[in-house]
């Protein structure tokens, strides 16, 4: 016997409360000795250039929801393995079994393998999302069958729901333990490659964010995706964080809705209410204006708060200790509170110049200019450090309808073909003499 932790996959010989490897408490399971065949016979193969490969592109397959194909780089790679996690409810599901209908609809052939609904649970949700019912549905715990069913049915996409409740009856070990979850990956990215399926599969999410189940099953896949989202708000974003056939960061936004999952083009209206600090952040290679807003209150702590929904607290208390030291602010007997619109988590530092326009357009009581944005990484020293792509992003912001941008000074780019003013800003100075005067 041995025991395996079940975060990571770490391995020991006895009963560990904390993981060497990944720190984990309380995560090693016993799982019996897997017994591996010994193989006598002698495998053939041929050895080949790179040159000597002939390679056809293949058109990619439409999911029927364009936020959906944007995310995925273009639509379905074919013969391509994506995994798909998030929160319990937040919409995996009816995301999958809308893109299930969707491609009925297009003549493909596409089974649903699903081993935590009944059949009965699922055409109740067709039902209620008005798709085509057209489908394979397979509803079983069991792996191997699903490869029989493959064989017999040929189709050409394949979801699994999910990853962490499938198994394998040659493994003595339970659904979700680290080897079910490595070898059930294994198995149908070998169908994957060799039978030119695109494969989708659910995975459960741990209480910290990640995926659960070992790393490698990161790794084996082609394509990794987060929904995430606020369920108070309704709107919910789909963000590539692994693409081998895309932009990475890449996002799509969806509002839920009584008829499922309804891309959302006009994503300003979730982010943008008139009543923040506006900014323009790239997801993948889509700029996106969000809004920030912050509140700072006398404080009866020892230790004022500083926290942050949306935005980076590390980040905040920084920007808090630059604001003190650089301009000689008094914030240490404050509370400060920053919250980011809509629910989005803002990890560009293209964000700091807007943070600390709202800090400061709080403290002194003053207001911004309309149609006026910011965009800038804050250093230490209180300068303004530039951010990829500026030209991209102002170009979005003057679709918008904004006429003025405060932006880091950037001596070899040029500004002439844009309408809206640009002001470039040496550092943080700069913009509260300007704004605030200072």
């Amino acid at each position: 016997m041995r025991y395996q932790c079940q975060n990571c996959g770490y391995k020991s010989l006895k009963w560990l409360g904390r993981c060497p490897e990944c720190g984990t408490w309380n995560s090693f399971l016993e799982e019996p000795k897997e017994k591996i065949p010994t193989r006598k016979e002698k495998k053939t193969f041929k050895i080949l250039k790179l040159s000597q490969v002939s390679y056809f592109s293949k058109p990619r397959i439409s999911t029927g929801l364009s936020e959906f194909d944007l995310v995925l780089g273009g639509g379905i790679v074919p013969a391509s393995l994506i995994l798909i996690g998030g929160d319990p409810g937040i919409g995996k599901s009816t995301l999958l079994t809308q893109m299930a209908g969707a491609l009925t609809e297009q003549g493909k052939r596409v089974l649903y393998f699903s081993a935590e609904e009944s059949a009965e649970q699922v055409k109740l949700r067709t039902q209620r999302l008005g798709i085509p019912e057209d489908f394979y549905f397979l509803s079983e715990t069991d792996l191997s069958i699903l490869l029989e069913a493959a064989e017999e049915i040929v189709p050409e996409v394949i979801i699994v729901d999910s990853i962490q409740t499938v198994y394998l009856p040659e493994l003595s070990s339970s659904p979700g333990s680290v080897s079910q979850v490595r070898e059930c990956a294994n198995q149908l990215l070998r169908i994957a490659k060799e039978r030119n399926i695109s494969i989708f599969l659910v995975g459960h999410i741990t209480k910290e964010g990640a995926i659960a189940g070992p790393k490698v099953l990161e790794h084996l896949v082609d394509v990794v995706l987060y929904l995430e989202g606020e369920r108070e708000t309704g709107f919910r974003i789909l963000r590539a964080m692994k693409n081998r056939f895309g932009a990475v960061n890449e996002i799509g936004v969806f509002v839920m809705t009584e008829g499922g999952l309804a891309p959302h083009t006009q994503y300003e209206e979730l982010f943008l209410t008139g009543k923040g600090v506006p900014f323009c952040i790239l997801e993948g290679t889509r700029p996106l204006l969000v809004e920030v807003q912050a509140l700072i209150s006398d404080s009866f702590l020892s230790l004022p708060r500083r926290q942050a929904v949306g935005y980076d607290p590390v980040r905040l208390s920084l920007l808090c200790a630059i604001l003190e030291k650089r301009l000689g602010l008094s914030l240490g007997n404050k509370d400060v509170y920053v919250k980011v619109a809509g629910g989005l988590r803002v990890k560009d530092p293209s964000a700091d110049l807007a943070v600390a326009v709202s800090l400061l357009s709080n403290l002194f009581e003053k207001e911004i200019p309309e149609k006026t944005l910011f965009i800038g990484e804050v250093g230490l020293s209180g300068e303004l450090r530039p951010v990829r792509d500026l030209t991209l992003r102002l170009k979005e912001v003057e679709k918008k309808g904004f006429k003025q941008a405060f932006v880091p000074e950037i001596g070899k780019v040029s500004f002439k073909t844009l309408e809206m003013e640009i002001i470039p800003l040496k550092s943080l100075r700069d913009a509260v003499k300007l704004l605030y005067n200072y």
